[in-house]
């Protein structure tokens, strides 16, 4: 079941991936527009904290072990930022991060591509006989 919800993860990260390669502007224009409208979505970083935590216990006995003890303690602390952060420091860092360069979020893209193709590796899910 945990081999599962991982390979759920890395699709995920694979799908954000995609879309940040191949239409970063109109990704980007429609966070902008949601947060514009909802600022409350940012509640939904806590997922990002409880999917770290998981990442950091299930991927234990995985390879690449410490890439995934880096990955989860990332998406721990952006999500703990996002979530109880104050507003003075949370503010500019969104600003700045939705205020990129398309280039930027393609490299984004291509980071969260290659996470989820060695996560996927490391499932056995790929490139293993």
């Amino acid at each position: 079941m945990k081999d599962y919800a991982l390979a759920a993860l890395a699709g995920i990260w694979l799908t954000d991936g995609i879309t940040l390669l191949i239409a970063p502007r109109f990704i980007i224009t429609q966070i902008r527009e949601l947060l514009q409208q909802s600022p409350s979505i940012l509640r939904w970083e806590l997922l990002a904290i409880i999917a770290g935590a998981f990442l950091f216990f299930a991927a234990q006995d995985l390879p690449y072990r410490w890439l995934w003890i880096v990955t989860a303690g990332g998406m721990v602390a952006k999500g703990l930022f996002l979530s109880f952060g104050s507003p003075s420091w949370r503010e500019p860092v969104i600003a700045w991060c939705i205020g990129r360069d398309d280039i930027d979020y393609r490299f984004w893209g291509l980071g969260l591509c290659a996470l989820a193709a060695l996560l996927l590796h490391a499932l056995g899910w790929i490139g293993r006989n």
